[in-house]
């Protein structure tokens, strides 16, 4: 029976369990390894948020020496 002629709540019987099947197979991080993760996040975040500070400062005085404001 191919699927086109299988009724939507056929299709959802045989699609629950193998959600169900391939969610046992998840392999969680642990703790340690989420609270790593996460600091590093954090710590990357706040890198380039510091970056894009410099960055557009320096942008933003350039384009005003070129266009000759004076702050």
């Amino acid at each position: 029976m191919s699927s086109e002629s299988k009724s939507l709540v056929q299709q959802a019987r045989e699609f629950f369990p193998q959600v169900s099947q391939e969610a046992k197979k998840v392999t969680w991080p642990s703790w340690k390894e989420t609270k790593l993760t996460t600091t590093f996040v954090f710590i990357f975040a706040a890198v380039a948020a510091i970056y894009f500070a410099v960055i557009d400062t320096i942008a933003y005085r350039i384009v005003n020496f070129i266009i000759g404001i004076t702050a």
